[in-house]
């Protein structure tokens, strides 16, 4: 299993499209074979921290992922929307 992290600091005034274009980039990729989970969380200290927290089956699933429509066309858009890159991380369990 694999589990990715990916997290964007919002600019001023566009957390409500954020979330907006992230609903459905979190639907779709919850359809996807291979995905176990997929949300977006709200820092507890500053709401414009927003993680995406995903797990996946194996790293083909993330490949399948990372290619899909849905992402190729949403990331842009979110990117644009933060104040610096989006910061990914990829883990995968220990114990």
């Amino acid at each position: 299993m694999i589990k990715i992290t990916a997290k964007s600091i919002v600019k001023a005034g566009a957390r409500d499209q954020f979330i907006a274009t992230a609903r459905e980039l979190v639907e779709k990729s919850r359809a996807e074979a291979g995905n176990i989970s997929y949300h977006l969380y709200e820092d507890m200290d500053d709401p414009y921290i927003l993680t995406f927290i995903e797990e996946w089956k194996d790293q083909v699933a993330v490949d399948v992922h990372a290619d899909s429509e849905h992402f190729q066309r949403i990331i842009p858009l979110l990117s644009d929307m933060t104040e610096e890159a989006i910061e990914i991380s990829l883990y995968r369990e220990v114990l």
